[in-house]
């Protein structure tokens, strides 16, 4: 817990307040406060906050491989003392002190092992990061190469990995407990003009919670919701943030980073004065945890279909309705039924369709919620055990979980696209299976026949219905092992031997 400390504005109202009472109990005449006093403690808190997180900020840059001066010339434009522009053409070398990179953003240290996290907004299209390098400037002005460690775009959080033990983690305060009109700072490299390390500061007020980032099209993504934050999680803050702010820190007057900085709202048709960033709360340390170990990150999976009734939700009505329930999934499993409303998450009140998605998806998959079911106007409690979300984008693990005989299988719900995988959802076994994900080259599930995108419903004849139980189930056997993949409807079941 941190120690208690009062900040200089404080402070100084503190004294303010004991100058307005006599100290041999005669009563004095109320003392005004000085308007230079309480401007100075609030100029010197904000120094203070500024000065203990900003050697933690750094400045990203990205470059495209095996550039050439042409590829990545960037353009410097300073103006001169007549008041004229000077275009300076400036070296493509990304340690120049001259560089001017034309794709750039910030980024913050989160631990002494050179972790940087930051937006995947800043890296790119992470499908081709391969073809990108990336350049870190941090505080001490040094400029370091960073390869990317792990990325997840529903969260929208991507760990670059700088190999140095020199630098000085940014420290994580608590974005869910804070309230509109609160004081934040946003440190960042807008316009790249931090790119000599030396994060830019704006302040602010926190202006609104649990905003919504603009719907976008997305052809993976029918929904156009394709990351947590189109649910409603964003903070909303007028503290100013230009272009190439993203993945910077917003803090709280005591330095701590309540929030990452972001420009995945800055869509068409919003207001341009307005910043907003990720809080810092139990998901965003979950998936923080997750990528700075180079794992992918899970999200929990219902399997309901909402009757998106407007007269009721223009009544007041909260909660979601469920109009369908997707076989196989928890939702079946756990006895949820059309009609059923569903109000409640783990405690959490759900007000639409977007509230029940964030909350569920803020769990693991495996982990048991317990939902406040109302039926035939009875409130009941149905415990599930969710199933794991298909993430939409391309995320990018260097620590994926262990292989089988070459053979790595997931949940079906992660593998399975709801609206375009129409045949290989009729194909899933509603008893239970997993999904083959990857067959390792010239390995002994390769050897066997085994392909990607094919479900399993039997090791030897036991049935599994999650990684879990299939990493369980192969443990402790030698020897051939009988794997039997679920066919289409037209297609009867068949059997995988696969050899040691």
């Amino acid at each position: 817990m941190r120690k208690m400390s009062w900040s200089p504005i404080v402070r100084v109202m503190l004294g303010v307040g004991l100058l307005a009472t006599s100290t041999h109990g005669q009563e004095a005449a109320p003392a005004q406060p000085s308007g230079l006093a309480l401007a100075a403690a609030m100029e010197q808190s904000l120094q203070l906050a500024i000065a203990r997180s900003e050697k933690s900020v750094v400045a990203i840059a990205r470059v495209k491989r095996n550039h050439s001066t042409a590829d990545n010339q960037a353009i410097d434009v300073r103006p001169n003392p007549f008041g004229l522009a000077n275009v300076l053409s400036t070296n493509s070398d990304p340690t120049d002190p001259d560089f001017v990179p034309s794709e750039f953003g910030a980024g913050v240290v989160i631990d002494r092992a050179g972790l940087i996290l930051t937006t995947c907004d800043v890296l790119g299209d992470l499908e081709d990061y391969q073809v990108s390098e990336f350049y870190v400037t941090a505080a001490d002005r040094k400029v370091r190469s960073a390869t990317l460690k792990a990325a997840d775009p529903r969260s929208n959080l991507a760990v670059l990995d700088v190999k140095s033990r020199d630098l000085t983690p940014i420290e994580l305060g608590d974005g869910s407990q804070l309230r509109k009109g609160q004081i934040v700072l946003a440190l960042g490299n807008p316009y790249a003009i931090a790119r000599d390390g030396q994060a830019s500061a704006s302040w602010g007020i926190v202006s609104n919670l649990q905003r919504k980032a603009g719907r976008a099209p997305d052809d993976s993504n029918q929904s156009g919701k394709s990351t947590l934050h189109h649910l409603g999680t964003l903070i909303q803050t007028d503290a100013k943030l230009n272009f190439g702010a993203s993945g910077g820190a917003l803090l709280n007057l005591h330095g701590e980073m309540v929030g990452l900085t972001t420009s995945l709202a800055a869509a068409a048709g919003y207001e341009q004065a307005a910043g907003y960033a990720i809080p810092v709360d139990e998901t965003f340390r979950r998936i923080l945890d997750d990528l700075r170990n180079g794992k992918g990150v899970q999200y929990g999976f219902l399997g309901v279909q909402p009757d998106l009734n407007i007269v009721a939700r223009q009544m007041g009505e909260q909660g979601v309705l469920v109009r369908d329930v997707v076989r196989g999934t928890p939702a079946e499993r756990s006895g949820i039924r059309p009609g059923d409303l569903i109000t409640h998450v783990n405690g959490k009140a759900v007000h639409d369709f977007d509230a029940l998605v964030l909350h569920v998806g803020s769990q693991r998959a495996g982990q048991q919620v317990l939902l406040a079911v109302e039926r035939g106007g009875q409130q009941i409690p149905v415990p599930t055990t969710l199933a794991k979300y298909r993430v939409y984008g391309q995320p990018v693990v260097t620590q994926p979980e262990p292989a089988w005989r070459g053979l790595r299988v997931d949940y079906w719900t992660a593998v399975v696209d709801f609206w375009l995988d129409r045949e290989q959802l009729q194909a899933i076994d509603e008893e239970g299976c997993v999904v083959i994900t990857e067959v390792e080259q010239d390995s002994p599930a390769a050897k066997a026949g085994c392909k990607p995108n094919v479900a399993i419903t039997h090791v030897d004849g036991a049935r599994v219905s999650t990684p879990q139980e299939f990493m369980a189930a192969v443990a402790s056997l030698t020897g051939p092992v009988t794997l039997r993949i679920a066919g289409s409807p037209a297609d009867a079941a068949t059997d995988w031997v696969v050899a040691e």
